[in-house]
């Protein structure tokens, strides 16, 4: 038996996580992005042997930082992307990573735009910052969510931040070079920053190929990606920044050292077991996720209403839209399907952009539960 095949709902409700702790028993819990299953045995034996050697002093490396050089052999290798040498700082998380960037790329009443619908805490993060959200919606086609680049300079005028997520949470597109390179050209016609958050990257499914947006754009863009999703580790707080731009790097260089914190011992070596020595349970991971993500487009299929669903071209994220079925107030679901997802108007907070009735669901579980998690969703459709 694989670590995938099964989970045990009684672990996960025991522990600190708020994806199952936080929920009354008889709810399933599908929302928050963390995966139902545990992590690669190289992080476990790495946390295992740091625990054991009783290891949790400040943290220190001779040279340099090892999450930093594996993540700069990770691009290289898994992406075909160089980094920029001696470019990158690490950060607790990306929510941290974009809260600095606005301080340092923007003033208050600046636009950044990004697409939306999105991750709520960006929205959430931009609106409590005093800048002026921009948003550029993602629309429904039925070959698949895209974007309008039509007049792109013209809507973003008076915006010096772009924040790009691709793959995109939370339709799941894995954007192409050729729907990339718009926005690098607006980019560059309006002197604007770039952070492209790239988190889901390594769980792009095939054929899809993630395209860093670096590669288009090396000089504005600011790279900020982590192990968390794709490994499972999202409550160790470890994440990077890639700087390119060279005005937002001499600011940070600039910046005392207290103000960017520094992340654990702990967080860092299981980042690097992850990135550089977990490439076959991510390899099982995958096949895992691609046939929840086969069963969760079967069954949107198969219902006599039309969900508006596209199979996500990366992670383990789907998004519906409950607007044609009788259960178009997504709110009622917890209660009457004893199943908690992501609640679509989050996805679009502090923007004129409609998702209050889409909801996101998390497949990252076992297939078993991940059928208990439909059946129950499909009765309380009927």
């Amino acid at each position: 038996m694989t670590p995938f095949e099964t989970v045990d709902h009684d672990r996960l409700r025991s522990g600190h996580g708020v994806k199952w702790g936080s929920l009354p028993r008889d709810v399933l819990g599908a929302w928050v992005a963390d995966m139902d299953f545990g992590v690669p045995p190289a992080v476990r034996a790495s946390v295992v042997e740091l625990a054991e050697r009783e290891d949790f002093g400040y943290p220190f490396w001779r040279g340099q930082d090892p999450v930093v050089r594996a993540f700069e052999e990770r691009m290289v290798d898994r992406h075909g992307w160089s980094p920029i040498p001696d470019r990158t700082r690490v950060f607790t998380d990306l929510i941290q990573v974009l809260q600095v960037v606005i301080e340092h790329t923007t003033a208050p009443g600046d636009g950044i735009a990004l697409h939306v619908p999105t991750y709520p805490p960006f929205l959430a993060s931009i609106a409590r910052s005093g800048r002026r959200i921009v948003p550029l919606p993602m629309r429904w086609t039925p070959s698949g969510w895209d974007f309008s680049t039509d007049a792109l300079a013209d809507r973003l005028q008076g915006c010096k931040l772009l924040v790009l997520v691709n793959p995109h949470n939370p339709t799941g597109r894995v954007f192409t070079r050729a729907e990339l390179a718009p926005l690098a050209d607006v980019a560059e016609e309006l002197d604007l920053v770039v952070l492209a958050d790239e988190i889901h990257a390594d769980l792009a499914h095939s054929p899809h190929r993630h395209v860093p947006f670096a590669t288009l754009a090396p000089h504005r863009t600011i790279t900020a990606t982590s192990a968390t999703k794709a490994f499972n580790i999202a409550g160790l707080r470890c994440a990077v920044a890639h700087i390119g731009p060279d005005a937002t790097w001499d600011a940070l260089s600039r910046a005392p050292l207290d103000y960017f914190g520094t992340p654990s011992t702990v967080s860092r070596v299981a980042t690097v077991a992850a990135w550089r020595d977990s490439r076959p349970w991510l390899d099982e991971l995958s096949e895992v996720l691609r046939h929840n993500r086969s069963t969760v487009e079967r069954w949107a299929a198969d219902l006599p209403w039309d969900l508006r669903h596209h199979a996500p071209e990366a992670s383990y994220l789907s998004w519906f839209d409950f607007a044609d079925t009788p259960l178009r107030d997504v709110t009622r679901l917890e209660r009457e399907a004893r199943v908690k997802l992501s609640e679509g108007a989050e996805f679009a907070s502090f923007t004129d952009v409609d998702t209050s009735t889409f909801a996101r669901l998390n497949f990252a579980t076992s297939p078993s539960t991940l059928a208990e998690i439909l059946d129950r969703i499909g009765g309380a459709l009927t």
